[in-house]
């Protein structure tokens, strides 16, 4: 299909004289019907092109037979809209054009992207990327420039998905600090190469390495996926991709054994490539598990009970829990946090599950601890990587304002839990 498809005519026999009349028609609305048809002569449209109308150049952008040196000029248009318009009719000119066509309307069609990718509006360079991401004929210079965009939503399609991004450039773009939402869509790319997948296990961003740990053809080196084991015993966001991950070593999946939750552990314990002794390891801390559950739950009712004790003599204090929690009794920090906030223990466990940084800080607000126990909280029970934390405002402050905890907590409880 190539780009000068053109429509049945919407009124037979327009004359040129008749389009020339229209087009300087003092009413807007009838240029604007004019701009729109595609049976109309390419010079009557170049005209149309700088018309005062905003609408009447929306129809110009829109319009697919609006010959080339129009549309670079609508490119520079300053309306907004009438370049938003532009660039999604590129959008969707250029997958359509076949092998005739393609030499001879890309040149014109790259000219115009060249300009709209480096648009003052974000969505019209979005669109932009969106179109080039994956082409292999998109201009090289254009791909680079998108790729290092500074807004997430222009850069993440073309780092994902371009061919033309070499492992070079995009070590680069890591070792200038780009932002997790681009780490993550890198981590994505099929394929990626170990000196991508070191230099992004090497940001430590936790969101970045799940979505590195979930591509199943990340290249990633055994000693890398051992030191990131090591670091993924307070990431629960990491437990299942590694669980996953093909080519574990052996000393990997017995460390996962011995942190990772009991569901995964039984996939962990199904793997086809563990040898006896890994097998053996797994079984037993399958067994171990279950033993603890058992008596766990025969504390946590003691537990529960003196807690209650406590909570009624009103010594239940920040220094018990701040204490439960470093010693790791999470048993007596979640009965707690239920005594202290008035909620049931199961929407205190669906909180501390989410991995929400704001919903756990709201939770401990909720429950009048400190701040600094927040913190904590969210490292040592919540799932939370340290970066993602949210930390102590002024030393000592709640971070958010209290319409913001109110309204996570809200949330949760909608949940029914």
């Amino acid at each position: 299909m190539t780009r000068r498809t053109r429509s049945a005519p919407q009124d037979a026999g327009l004359s040129y004289e008749e389009s020339k009349r229209l087009a300087n028609d003092r009413d807007p609305a009838v240029r604007a019907r004019l701009a729109g048809r595609e049976d109309v002569r390419p010079e009557i449209l170049y005209f149309l092109a700088e018309d005062s109308e905003a609408e009447v150049r929306r129809h110009i952008a829109a319009n697919r037979t609006t010959p080339g040196q129009a549309d670079l000029i609508l490119a520079r248009d300053s309306d907004e809209s009438v370049r938003h318009k532009l660039a999604d009719k590129i959008a969707h000119l250029l997958p359509e054009l076949d092998d005739e066509a393609q030499e001879k309307t890309q040149k014109y069609l790259f000219d115009v992207i060249a300009v709209l990718a480096q648009d003052q509006a974000t969505r019209v360079r979005q669109i932009v990327a969106e179109t080039l991401k994956d082409m292999v004929s998109a201009p090289p210079e254009v791909i680079q420039e998108l790729a290092r965009d500074l807004e997430a939503a222009v850069a993440c399609p073309v780092l994902e998905f371009s061919p033309l991004l070499s492992d070079q450039d995009l070590l680069e773009i890591i070792e200038d600090g780009c932002v997790s939402g681009k780490l993550c869509a890198i981590s994505r790319r099929r394929g990626v190469g170990e000196r991508i997948t070191d230099a992004i296990a090497a940001t430590e961003d936790a969101d970045a390495i799940a979505e590195l740990l979930e591509n199943k053809s990340a290249q990633i080196r055994e000693e890398t996926l051992d030191q990131l084991v090591e670091a993924a015993a307070e990431v629960t966001a990491w437990h299942e991709p590694l669980v996953a991950r093909p080519q574990l070593s052996m000393k990997a999946v017995r460390k996962l054994a011995g942190f990772v939750a009991e569901s995964l552990l039984g996939r962990l314990e199904a793997r086809e490539d563990l040898d006896r002794k890994t097998a053996r390891a797994v079984a037993k801390e399958v067994h171990r598990r279950i033993d603890l559950r058992d008596a766990q739950e025969d504390c946590g009712e003691l537990a529960e009970k003196h807690l209650r004790g406590l909570h009624a003599k009103g010594e239940l204090t920040d220094e018990v829990l701040t204490r439960a929690l470093n010693r790791g009794d999470r048993d007596t920090v979640r009965f707690g946090l239920a005594l202290r906030a008035g909620y049931s223990v199961a929407l205190i466990d669906h909180i501390l599950a989410a991995h929400s940084a704001k919903g756990v800080t709201a939770l401990s607000w909720k429950a009048g601890c400190p701040m600094r126990f927040a913190n904590q909280l969210q490292l040592r029970m919540g799932g939370i990587a340290p970066a993602q934390a949210l930390t102590p405002r002024n030393g000592t402050d709640y971070p958010l304002p209290t319409e913001e905890m109110e309204w996570q907590l809200d949330f949760f409880r909608s949940l029914g839990r």
